[in-house]
């Protein structure tokens, strides 16, 4: 029995007997498609009825594999086609090993897409279709650069002018304002400099300076204090450098004793000028303690009572130096030498004759004084004029230009004064000799035929010489 058992099991199947065993190993091998058409052969052939059913078990299985398989490659290839990245793998790979660089998800949940659709994560320009908005620089971040951010506009910052400081950069242009008086080169140089708050400190400043100069200097920052209203000071600023003025009159009358004065005529002109307001002066009414202040506001109330009309104060300086008419010119000086024949003070003279500012027009003084001594009487006239003449021309007030100018036009209308003075020759024959004696080294002799001749050791006497070559040494 054990004989027959052991040839049954090794002895070679016979066609058409069903064989479990090996129908079991060839399920358990894969497939390939030689093997399939083979085996839909063999089913159309003599299969029997269980090894039917066992084939089509394969199948399905098979075809649950290839859905399987199929599903993975079409998710790898969406992701792709979403990120825009080219695949760079190989699509039969296993599973999260397509592209190492793909950004998705690990943890094999949801389709396998990236992460909030390409923008999510560091260093990202973010999702496709995006379109980023304008964003203004901030001047903290560390790459800003401001050169180069759009149109870049770069100002000159003038630091502020401190207040010790001021008085040394406003006195030289005061000073060279009276000089040149051109007021739009002063505006100029003040825009240059940022005053800041003590800009009204200029008013007051200049107004310091012209007190302790000339006439033409008062008058001159009349018309700059004018010309700055409204432009670089305003009212209130005008105001209130008066106000710091009149509070230190005090100090002020120390260098000028005329100061109260002359700041009255400042404010008279500013008021009609239209520099201060109308109701400047009513502002101190029954609250002035300084008896200098008062001296000062009754001055400016004076003047802009006698001028009701509110004309404009051209004249309370006067009009200086050659701005003058000639004809009133020659009334000041004739005026002046009426004075100093009356008083007999030099010094007085020649104070009123600086304070003309007219050292172009001297030859008017010495041609008048010259007249005076041929029209007056007596010998006192004439010693008088040549003591003022003398003390002229040693402190140089008079030039020799001048001097010998004046004695020229003496002499061209000698024959009409001659008409008035009968003895107008001999007259002048002895004033000139005097004065001739008085000057060094030179003497003044009767002119011939028109011409002058000048008497010198080193010159024979009767050698003539023209008018116009006379001079003092």
């Amino acid at each position: 029995m054990a004989t027959e058992v052991e040839t049954w099991s090794t002895a070679a199947p016979a066609d058409g007997m069903f064989s479990f065993d090996a129908n079991l190993a060839e399920a358990s091998r894969p497939y390939s498609d030689d093997e399939d058409a083979l085996n839909e052969v063999e089913v159309n052939g003599n299969w029997t009825p269980q090894e039917k059913a066992l084939h089509e078990a394969r199948l399905k299985a098979k075809a649950k594999r290839r859905l399987r398989k199929s599903s993975s490659r079409n998710s790898t290839s969406e992701s792709f086609s979403e990120s825009g990245d080219v695949p760079g793998g190989d699509p039969h790979s296993p599973k999260g090993k397509v592209n190492t660089n793909d950004r998705k998800s690990r943890a094999g949940k949801g389709r396998g897409l990236p992460k909030k659709g390409g923008a999510g994560g560091k260093g990202v320009w973010g999702a496709a279709g995006m379109v980023y908005e304008d964003e203004e620089p901030d001047a903290r971040d560390p790459n800003y650069d401001e050169s180069s951010q759009g149109d870049t506009v770069y100002a000159t910052v003038v630091p502020e002018v401190d207040e010790k400081e001021l008085e040394k950069m406003v006195n030289p242009i005061v000073q060279e304002y009276f000089e040149h008086g051109d007021t739009k080169e002063v505006e100029m140089l003040l825009k240059e400099l940022n005053l800041g708050p003590h800009k009204y400190e200029f008013s007051s400043l200049a107004v310091s300076l012209s007190l302790e100069g000339k006439a033409s200097h008062r008058e001159l920052t009349s018309r700059l204090l004018s010309d700055l209203s409204g432009k670089l000071m305003s009212q209130s600023d005008m105001a209130r450098a008066f106000d710091k003025m009149l509070k230190e009159l005090p100090d002020l009358i120390l260098d000028t004793p005329e100061a109260p004065q002359m700041l009255g005529q400042f404010i008279a002109r500013a008021i009609a000028d239209h520099v201060l307001p109308m109701s400047f002066l009513d502002c101190y009414k029954g609250k002035v303690d300084c008896e200098y202040a008062r001296v000062a506001l009754d001055r400016a109330a004076v003047l802009l009572t006698m001028k009701r009309e509110m004309v404009r104060l051209d004249n309370v300086w006067g009009v200086g130096g050659g701005l003058r008419p000639v004809k009133h010119l020659v009334k000041e000086m004739n005026l002046l030498l009426k004075e100093y024949l009356v008083s007999g003070d030099v010094s007085e003279a020649e104070r009123c004759l600086r304070d003309l500012e007219v050292p172009h027009f001297h030859h008017e003084l010495v041609y008048e004084a010259v007249v005076m001594v041929l029209e007056s009487k007596g010998d006192t006239a004439s010693h008088m004029m040549i003591k003022l003449l003398q003390s002229f021309w040693k402190t140089g007030l008079i030039t020799v230009d001048q001097m010998n100018r004046g004695f020229q036009r003496v002499y061209d209308e000698l024959p009409e004064i001659s008409l008035d003075v009968p003895h107008a020759h001999s007259i002048m024959e002895t004033f000139v000799d005097l004065f001739g004696q008085i000057v060094r080294r030179i003497a003044w002799c009767w002119p011939t035929n028109g011409h002058l001749r000048i008497s010198d050791s080193s010159e024979k006497a009767s050698e003539p010489k023209s008018l116009f070559s006379a001079f003092l040494m």
